[in-house]
């Protein structure tokens, strides 16, 4: 088996020598043959000649693209560097090189793509507002998918080149939550084993800049993954407030008509039947989009 450890790195030049170097102690103890492939995208600092200094392959962005793009690059080049399994890892520190070999031997024993769940795990230390969202998405994703996910989040997995080379990522956010759906949706095998989350020790999270930034993000996230999966769901809820909304209105009105003969409130009248003929359109276009999806 040819395993490629891959690893996105942005302005992580006080990490990712420790990184690449605690990854090439565990794995050169291991039977396994490897390659660590670092996408630096557009540091800023040393990064990329550090991750070089240490061995591994560096591929490099000419300008800071994001996690989702940076990860659609990692597939790219391992699946150009014959990768049989890939392991996918961050450049924090955060998720022990030790572990890897527990991911590899479960793709060995036939799972398709192994989840390192930090929820089902330790967790040294992790935000609040990130605990929460975590298991929020991961219990949405499960509905989703219609697989129970603990850790939906994580970026620590393995996965063989069949997922990589057949699931499409399309996420401009985050890849972490789409895979999985669309792994399980592609009839591949999905396994979650418990790891080990280590407290961050130098600088902040990429992901967390304020609660409140994270919040907004993964509401977004949120919102975008029922309307791409579950799109019924989705424009239903919508046309549905929408409709409701509307109706409420015209129950009121027609109170109106009833106990005094006559409406008068014109204006609300109109927004009445406005609001109810868009819900009925969002609806409709759920089915649509439905139809289009399957």
């Amino acid at each position: 088996m040819n395993v490629v450890i891959t690893i996105p790195a942005y302005n992580e030049a006080d990490t990712i020598l420790q990184v690449v170097q605690e990854i090439k102690k565990v794995m050169s103890a291991s039977r396994y043959s490897y390659k660590i492939l670092v996408v630096d995208d557009g540091s800023k600092d040393a990064t990329a000649a550090l991750a070089k200094k240490a061995g591994a392959i560096v591929y490099s962005h000419p300008k800071n693209y994001g996690l989702a793009e940076t990860f659609k690059t990692e597939i790219e080049q391992c699946l150009k560097l014959n990768a049989d399994i890939i392991v996918h890892t961050d450049a924090d520190g955060q998720y022990p090189a030790g572990d890897i070999p527990k991911l590899i031997k479960e793709v060995e024993n036939g799972t398709d793509l192994v989840l390192g769940s930090r929820l089902l795990g330790k967790i040294e230390e992790m935000p609040w507002i990130k605990r929460i969202g975590n298991k929020v998405f991961s219990k949405i994703i499960s509905g989703v998918a219609r697989l129970r996910v603990y850790d939906s989040q994580t970026g620590f997995r393995a996965f063989t080149k069949e997922v990589a080379s057949k699931i499409e990522i399309t996420s401009n956010f985050t890849y972490t939550q789409e895979q999985i759906i669309r792994a399980v949706r592609a009839k591949f095998s999905v396994k979650e084993i418990p790891i080990y989350f280590a407290k961050r020790k130098h600088g902040n999270s990429r992901l967390i800049k304020n609660p409140f930034d994270y919040a907004l993000r993964a509401t977004i996230s949120i919102l975008r993954i029922y309307r791409d999966y579950e799109p019924l769901k989705f424009f239903w809820s919508v046309g549905g407030t929408f409709f409701i909304i509307g109706a409420a209105a015209g129950s009121w009105l027609l109170y109106l008509f009833l106990m005094y003969g006559s409406i008068g409130h014109v204006p609300l009248t109109i927004l009445s039947a406005v609001l109810m003929l868009i819900g009925v359109q969002i609806m409709l276009f759920g089915f649509l989009a439905d139809i289009m999806r399957r």
